[in-house]
């Protein structure tokens, strides 16, 4: 499917994202998947886990916004003359907790992460196709942190939420005792 060109640009920016996070998760061993640099940081793995379940949060709340308003009656067409999507403003130094509801669990299979971050992205673009043929501005929800986004807000979130981790990704590897294998 064709899309709107703005929604066409987040989703080369999470596209691209997406591709370097798994880029950086592919090959690592069970042990560095699994290997933390200090007792309250998150492994590999867990990052991993974290952006799939972060991920599947936001294509079902794509599901519930765009439902409610078209059993209101309120869902509208993407706009054609709407030729940029509403930013966020984030502030890349602040960092927030997350909601225990999108906490990972630690030790799981890294080629099981792995699959199931693919297959996430893989049913997130039908999130994406059906943002395109709706006005996301009037279907809004509140972030915990944030405040209210609109639905495409909150899919330019997911990328920027990609970028955070893949940093704290890298910065994971590069660390004193990093495993070799």
């Amino acid at each position: 499917m064709a899309l709107p060109e703005p929604v066409e640009r987040l989703w080369r920016d999470l596209e691209s994202v997406r591709a370097e996070v798994l880029r950086e998760a592919d090959g690592l061993s069970q042990a560095q998947a699994d290997w933390k640099p200090g007792e309250k940081d998150w492994s590999v793995g867990e990052i991993v886990h974290h952006l799939t379940i972060a991920e599947v949060a936001t294509g079902k709340l794509t599901t519930k916004l765009t439902r409610e308003a078209e059993a209101a009656g309120a869902l509208k067409p993407f706009p054609a003359d709407l030729r940029e999507l509403r930013g966020i403003a984030i502030d890349s130094a602040s960092r927030a907790e997350a909601p225990p509801v999108v906490w990972p669990e630690a030790g799981k299979p890294i080629a099981t992460l792995v699959a199931d971050m693919k297959a996430t992205r893989e049913r997130s673009r039908q999130s994406i196709e059906k943002l395109g043929t709706v006005d996301p501005r009037p279907l809004v929800f509140k972030h915990f942190a944030l405040g209210d986004l609109d639905l495409a807000q909150w899919w330019q979130l997911q990328a920027n939420h990609d970028a955070t981790h893949l940093r704290q990704i890298r910065a994971v590897k590069a660390a004193p005792g990093f495993p070799k294998a």
